[in-house]
């Protein structure tokens, strides 16, 4: 006789900081616009989330020259935040967004403290259902140092931004920082509802026929399976440093990638450049990681976590 247990479908739906997700998978901010690029492509509907490109009050042009740049197993891009700013989003790109079905979360980024507690004043204001804080952005008070590198500055922005902001709100981690851990926890102590991470990994490239750096800013984002490695290392490390949950993102590309920081104790996972060498990479290991779990009579996401057994 089949036991009831074994029998049930499992169930893929995740809840963070009181928002329900239908399954795990999210879109990654920066890879995924404003989520109406892909129409057609896959079905969008069907994911867990869609985190949207990066946001600052006033729109930004980006960066200039090349922008992205293929490395073996991964991507170095340096786009600049290009976007239209939060009031022509919310006018022109949320009614559309909304009406694609998953969770909204809104990534917001800034120079200064004063430009992100605005962003998440008219944020909170908006029908985004969350909140992503990338604190990878520099300070430009403060010489140009990224807020995430140190928990005194990573806390100097979440406090006041969870002053004002009255969605859930994710904090973004940068790899970076020295001590990631110290970081971390002083962001759950300012605020945070959950944590994601990691960010892309700084790296560059040299154009040896020009002889000259590719980028114009020498410096670019490493994304791919190159980071995998990396940043499943720090989900792992940070999970029983902080009490919230953690989102892991970073080269993910098929199920057994999300298996991995699942069970390394994330409670979902992003995907970003996968979708742009496969635009149905979410939707496919969305219905591998239900696959896995029918074989492996798993019944809950939070049945991957391995943690709770060592």
């Amino acid at each position: 006789m089949t036991n009831k247990a074994q029998s049930a479908a499992p169930e893929l739906a995740v809840e963070i900081a009181g928002v329900r997700f239908r399954n795990p998978v999210i879109a990654a901010s920066g890879t995924f616009g404003f989520g109406g690029e892909y129409d057609g492509l896959l079905d969008i509907a069907a994911l867990g989330g869609i985190c949207a490109k990066g946001l600052t009050v006033a729109a930004r042009n980006g960066n200039g020259g090349t922008r992205l740049w293929e490395t073996p197993s991964g991507l170095l891009n340096s786009i600049g935040l290009e976007n239209p700013g939060i009031e022509a989003f919310i006018e022109q790109e949320l009614p559309r967004l909304r009406a694609l079905g998953p969770v909204v979360i809104a990534n917001l980024s800034g120079g200064s403290v004063e430009e992100y507690s605005r962003g998440a004043e008219l944020l909170s204001a908006s029908s985004v259902d969350m909140i992503e804080l990338n604190i990878s952005c520099p300070n430009v008070k403060s010489g140009g140092i990224a807020f995430g590198l140190d928990a005194a500055s990573a806390a100097s922005v979440v406090a006041p931004v969870r002053a004002v902001c009255a969605k859930p709100l994710i904090v973004k981690l940068s790899p970076g920082a020295p001590d990631l851990a110290a970081v971390a926890r002083a962001c759950v102590q300012n605020g945070a509802d959950a944590l994601s991470l990691i960010n892309t990994v700084r790296g560059m490239a040299i154009d040896i026929r020009r002889r000259r750096p590719v980028f114009d800013n020498i410096t670019a984002g490493l994304s791919g399976p190159a980071i995998r490695p990396i940043a499943l290392r720090m989900v792992w490390e940070l999970y029983e440093q902080v009490d919230v949950p953690l989102i892991g993102l970073g080269g993910i590309a098929c199920a057994g990638d999300a298996v991995e920081f699942l069970m390394a104790g994330a409670a979902a996972v992003q995907v970003g450049s996968a979708s742009f060498s496969n635009p149905a990479a979410m939707n496919q290991i969305a219905a591998g990681i239900e696959s896995f779990m029918r074989e492996n009579n798993i019944q809950t996401v939070n049945g991957f976590n391995i943690r709770r057994r060592i």
